[in-house]
């Protein structure tokens, strides 16, 4: 049979049967760049053309394009869409578009990020073309792709096409990155009004530990989703964020991490969770969540002194472990050593009473929500 799946035996084309493969998480991205000069560009920056709004009309007929694909592409299936979003940059003579594309489906969502790129570009295209006619779309790629059987693809990983392309998310022997990202939702810390008592405690913890987390990003609560996504683009070994993690109509990191997770580990969320129970009842309210995106290890913690320290605790025995099956080791298990009423507390108990001994007042950092 052709390698080609939208072919038959006998050459003809056809659409894929996948109603035999399992429902996963799978996110697509593709970007593309529109070449232009730069008086466009300082145009579109400063919404000077005589189409105004550019980029908003650019980012929803991308939206739109996304939606339409089966409609557009014969042969794709109809895939519910979880969310589309519709980046865009500038070079000094062209406008760059990134469209990321996520489903829980039996299919990939590849062409749905491509054609929303395509379609953001077209459009950007028409509402320039006054000015500048003979501006020209291009490099419209995939970027990346995570879920289904293979896991994770990336374009700069491969650097290659065809075969090895195909192999490019397989496991290797290199040595796995130390690399580490901490991200602080704040919005008084981002505009400065603030501190940032959690970002650097975080940062220290990593280091100690190994990773290389430079210093913490702090960002507005509306500028986390597109901090977090830039985080994972990156590959990192850990991201941990601090932050947005309550119920408060601005606390978004739970929604933004699960965009970006392509499995959840609702064991660890739920340990942090009880381990900060023991300190405050308040911290049930926490909606942080856990997970893997690609092999990077992503766990919200909250926003206070007191619940970083409390999750920080839970992590100090479970991501080492954790890491090394990301990166692909065994499961041999650690030795374990029976324990006696007269050995005192767990390490997580002493996490949680050193965490209740810093004070109420040290989880009350972030709006006053504990653990929030």
């Amino acid at each position: 049979m052709s390698e080609l799946t939208h072919l038959d035996d006998d050459g003809r084309a056809r659409m894929v049967d996948v109603g035999g493969k399992p429902v996963t998480r799978r996110v697509a991205i593709a970007e593309g760049r529109l070449d232009t000069t730069a008086e466009v560009v300082g145009l579109v920056r400063s919404d000077g053309l005589k189409k105004a709004d550019v980029l908003p009309t650019a980012r929803i007929a991308g939206i739109q394009g996304a939606k339409r694909t089966s409609e557009l592409i014969p042969l794709a299936h109809i895939v519910p869409l979880d969310a589309v979003s519709i980046d865009f940059g500038f070079d000094e003579a062209a406008i760059t578009i990134r469209a990321t594309v996520s489903t829980t489906a039996r299919t990939g969502i590849e062409m749905e990020a491509l054609t929303a790129v395509a379609v953001a570009g077209l459009t950007l295209h028409d509402m320039v073309k006054a000015v500048d006619p003979a501006a020209s779309l291009g490099g419209v790629r995939l970027v990346e792709k995570r879920g289904g059987k293979r896991g994770v693809w990336r374009a700069d990983d491969a650097g290659a096409t065809g075969a090895d392309a195909a192999h490019a998310d397989e496991p290797t022997d290199a040595a796995p990155s130390r690399r580490a990202v901490v991200l602080v939702s704040s919005t008084r810390a981002a505009a400065g009004t603030a501190d940032d008592t959690t970002g650097p405690v975080i940062a220290a913890w990593l280091a100690e530990r190994g990773l290389e987390p430079g210093a913490p990003r702090v960002v507005a609560d509306a500028d986390l989703p597109e901090a977090l996504r830039q985080a994972v683009a990156e590959s990192p070994a850990v991201i941990l964020t601090t932050g947005g993690t309550g119920v408060n109509p601005s606390d978004r990191t739970p929604e933004a991490t699960r965009a970006v997770l392509d499995q959840e580990l609702p064991g660890v969320a739920e340990a942090i969770r009880a381990a900060g129970r023991g300190a405050t009842p308040t911290a049930a309210l926490s909606r942080a969540l856990a997970g893997v995106a690609g092999r990077t290890v992503v766990v919200n913690l909250p926003g206070s002194r007191g619940g970083v320290h409390d999750g920080l605790a839970v992590l100090a025995d479970l991501l080492p472990h954790l890491l090394d099956q990301v990166a692909g080791g065994d499961h041999a298990p650690r030795p374990r050593h029976p324990r006696h009423p007269e050995d005192g507390p767990s390490h997580a108990a002493h996490g949680v009473a050193a965490g209740t001994a810093s004070g109420e007042a040290d989880r009350l950092e972030h709006g006053g929500a504990p653990h929030a």
